[in-house]
């Protein structure tokens, strides 16, 4: 249904931009001023750049993005500093698509991609008041690791933290009691 690619040259940052807003928009509404909301195309291009960007796109349509950097030694977030775990942000599916399971395969490609890079940990932030993302999020196997409060945000914020090892141990435990029971 959805083609999930890294960001191309060739991708509009504009379009890219647009549906930020879009995505952002029900947060705006609640009062939540994510830096998503009304960013410029010079702040997309700023928070995508050395991340690993990847675009959804139905048919030619783009639905949805989603960033995972590695760590940001000079981040004002000490999580995010920490060499163990890769970073999620600037995540957002259009409204048209939400509910859609877009969401959670974006989620699904970023994990798999701080796997790649030999990651124990995954963190994101979100604001505290957003409880259906810091619900949702819980449901993927994320925790609350630590309070938060960006210096340009008037609400709090949440770092949550997924530990990929317990994931990675889990499977190679299945992996050997099923190649036990077969042997």
């Amino acid at each position: 249904m959805f083609t999930l690619r890294p960001l191309a040259e060739t991708d509009s940052l504009e379009q890219l931009t647009e549906l930020l807003h879009r995505a952002y928009a029900q947060l705006a509404a609640m009062g939540l001023h994510y830096t998503a909301v009304d960013q410029s195309v010079a702040v997309t291009r700023r928070r995508i750049a050395s991340g690993h960007c990847l675009l959804a796109w139905r048919g030619n349509e783009l639905a949805g993005t989603i960033t995972v950097h590695h760590p940001q030694p000079a981040s004002p977030c000490p999580q995010f500093r920490q060499p163990d775990g890769a970073v999620l942000m600037q995540f957002g599916v259009d409204p048209a698509w939400q509910g859609c399971g877009l969401g959670s395969q974006l989620m699904d490609a970023a994990e798999a991609w701080a796997r790649s890079q030999c990651y124990l940990r995954i963190r994101l932030d979100t604001a505290q008041p957003a409880s259906h993302l810091v619900e949702r999020y819980g449901k993927r196997g994320y925790r609350v690791e630590a309070p938060l409060q960006w210096p340009d945000k008037a609400y709090a914020s949440v770092v949550m933290v997924k530990e990929l090892e317990k994931e990675l141990e889990a499977a190679a435990a299945t992996r050997t009691s099923v190649c036990a029971a077969t042997n």
